[in-house]
């Protein structure tokens, strides 16, 4: 009985890392027929409403309040860099491509982790970082590894290229401090509360208008907040009962299998180069787990 527990719990994070891969392309979907901030907002505010009904009301009493604080402050910065970046993004190539630069985050929870909260780690931490950093340079670069390149890259959209590396930052952080005090405690519903009320008060003061909601736009709607809430809900549930150590190699694949849907659900055309990039992007961050896991196992 328990194995068949912990192999449904594991299906749900696997279920988890498959959502997650859809977001970007439905993010910027969403961003192109409802805008920017008026698209992110209403994937938030359903978000929210989704996993209040999945996991109820979050209980704040046993939570610390430098955990509530620090917990809410990170994880609404990052999925307002993400939902922005991917909306003010030039173009769909460069929305998928700032979704590579996003999942610069795996492999610096594991950096951060070592600094914040005493990870122990092997020393091919380094070239994993190393890797890591260089595929998201080659995926930048677009053609080749070219210093100017990258600047003119980045100089096209300097608001999203910011937005998508504070992603990365903000996350990780994140994940450290969630490690360190969240308790076991699950407080994504709250979190998804805060994001929508910050997003719709942003929306207030920008020049946006909200079209008519047709069926296609709502299905899309419909299907990116699922996309988000049911991710983070099933994921909750694979890492309390499934088998983590899947679970963690599984998820280091998902820059290439967002890529991928995303490449297939915006139409976008990905050069030989980008693939790549994202492929050492996934080998990096493996690189870093396996450094903190190997260590450990040798304890």
């Amino acid at each position: 009985m328990r194995i068949k527990s912990e192999l449904a719990a594991t299906t749900c994070g696997l279920v988890a890392i498959i959502l997650w891969s859809t977001a970007a392309g439905l993010i910027r979907s969403v961003s192109e027929i409802f805008g920017p901030l008026g698209g992110a907002a209403m994937i938030y505010t359903l978000g929210a409403i989704l996993l209040v009904c999945l996991l109820g009301k979050p209980r704040l009493r046993s939570i610390s309040k430098l955990y509530l604080f620090l917990g809410s402050a990170l994880f609404v910065a990052y999925e307002v860099c993400l939902s922005l970046a991917l909306g003010f993004a030039s173009n769909r190539t460069q929305a998928i491509e700032l979704g590579v630069v996003n999942y610069l985050w795996p492999c610096l929870t594991v950096v951060l982790a070592i600094i914040m909260n005493g990870q122990k780690a092997r020393w091919i931490i380094i070239p994993g970082t190393a890797i890591a950093l260089f595929g998201i340079l080659w995926v930048v670069s677009g053609d080749g590894l070219s210093l100017l390149g990258i600047i003119a890259n980045v100089q096209s959209n300097p608001l999203s290229y910011s937005l998508a590396l504070g992603c990365g930052i903000t996350f990780a952080l994140y994940c450290n401090v969630t490690r360190r005090y969240a308790n076991g405690q699950n407080l994504v519903g709250l979190f998804f509360v805060l994001t929508a009320i910050v997003l719709w008060l942003k929306y207030l003061f920008s020049s946006e208008m909200i079209p008519a909601i047709s069926l296609g736009g709502s299905l899309e709607l419909v299907a990116a907040a699922v996309a988000m809430a049911g991710g983070y809900a099933l994921w909750n549930i694979g890492i309390l009962r499934g088998n983590m150590t899947l679970l963690a190699t599984a998820s280091y694949l998902a820059p290439v299998l967002a890529s991928a849907f995303a490449a297939v659900w915006l139409g976008a055309v990905l050069n030989m180069q980008f693939w790549q990039g994202a492929v050492l992007v996934t080998a990096g961050s493996l690189i870093c787990w396996q450094a903190t896991r190997q260590r450990d196992d040798s304890v």
